[in-house]
């Protein structure tokens, strides 16, 4: 799958850069920004315009205010027209995402006769049931998680993406006999097994040694106060990288 995913990222950044001139530039950001996203991130971030495009989109998201999931994998429709096999790739369904119609034609769902997944076009739902589906057919695709199965390990690098949201680290002196008073907020956003991001509780102890600004957190007592938001990955072959924005 490395090869594949490799050579159809080289593929689509060279196919993009093509677009990207004269009167056909539109046509080159009409692809999913979490499509990219979710590629070029598998990638390490190769150099290309529509990479740089995703990476900036990527660390916006992070920028406060609000803090945002970098990567919001149920935006990019992996399942249209997708056939459950088990030994093929969902990859070249994302990148053929990149160039076919903004708007998929059909939808996964599962059978009722034995919850296999099959794909089920939108002209074939019946009256009833396509009165309850929202109007804009983007919004049919499950909201919070990816909309088809990711639960696989050429995925992990998905679940390997960490949000830390330090909302202020503080750390001075005070009183008499000099103690040391410290206090904290920090939040840790992480993904699912299915690509839904979700919020908890962390500590400045748990933050990454990458991340600077905290350095002397917890020794003697510097004078202290930092906010920031620090995100980490690891890339399909497990190579490391991350941003930080201090705010």
């Amino acid at each position: 799958m490395l090869r594949a995913l490799t050579h159809l990222i080289i593929t689509f950044s060279a196919s993009a850069l093509c677009l990207s001139g004269g009167a056909e530039r539109a046509n080159a950001q009409t692809y999913p920004i979490d499509c990219a996203i979710l590629l070029c991130l598998s990638g390490g971030w190769p150099a290309s315009v529509p990479c740089s495009r995703a990476r900036a989109e990527f660390i916006r998201r992070i920028t406060p205010w609000p803090v945002e999931p970098p990567l919001q994998i149920w935006r990019c429709p992996m399942g249209a027209s997708y056939h459950h096999e088990s030994d093929r790739s969902p990859v070249p369904r994302i990148y053929d995402i990149f160039f076919d119609d903004p708007l998929p034609q059909s939808l996964p769902t599962r059978s009722i006769r034995d919850g296999s997944v099959v794909p089920r076009t939108v002209q074939s739902l019946n009256d009833q049931h396509a009165e309850k589906q929202p109007h804009d057919p983007a919004l049919r695709l499950i909201q919070d998680r990816a909309d088809i199965d990711i639960s696989g390990p050429e995925f992990n690098f998905v679940r390997s993406i960490r949000v830390y949201d330090v909302r202020f680290a503080r750390q001075y002196e005070s009183g008499r006999d000099g103690d040391c008073n410290r206090s904290a907020t920090v939040r840790l956003g992480t993904y699912g097994t299915q690509g839904d991001f979700s919020w908890r509780t962390s500590s400045t102890a748990a933050i990454p040694e990458a991340h600077t600004g905290l350095e002397r957190w917890g020794e003697d007592c510097p004078g202290i106060y930092h906010r920031s938001v620090f995100v980490d990955w690891r890339d399909y072959e497990g190579n490391y990288g991350f941003e930080q924005v201090n705010y």
